[in-house]
């Protein structure tokens, strides 16, 4: 069993800065890989990027790529989404994932991401 909890979100103007927090506990499961994922309104949820625990190889969608950087504290089982020169596109509700048993931690698809936290808002404005 994993929980996992969010914190960061909020409200920025376009080309501001932001920082999300997911700290997992993981009881007695081992997590390999932890992404970010995002939904917004009306829009199907979406990769943003996945690390690998320990090793610390990363992913990232096209969309975010150069501006987001997903990064860990190995020893704390938490992941860090620091969002850079965000737009109002990034809007969404923002998901952390923790995966058990892949190691290719990519994000174009939510397989064996198992574990979700309840999500964060995230809103760029004009």
């Amino acid at each position: 069993q994993v929980h996992l909890v969010e914190s960061g979100g909020g409200s920025v103007q376009a080309g501001e800065s932001l920082r999300l927090s997911c700290a997992a506990s993981t009881y007695t499961t081992s997590i390999t890989c932890m992404g970010w994922f995002r939904q917004a309104p009306g829009k199907e949820r979406e990769g943003v990027a996945g690390i690998l625990m320990g090793v610390g190889s990363t992913h990232y969608a096209p969309s975010v790529k150069g501006r987001f950087t997903i990064s860990q504290d190995g020893a704390k089982n938490t992941v860090f989404l620091q969002m850079s020169r965000l737009s109002p596109e990034d809007t969404a509700v923002y998901y952390c994932a923790a995966a058990p048993r892949i190691t290719f931690c990519a994000v174009e698809t939510a397989y064996g991401y198992n574990y979700w936290g309840q999500g964060t808002q995230v809103t760029v404005s004009s």
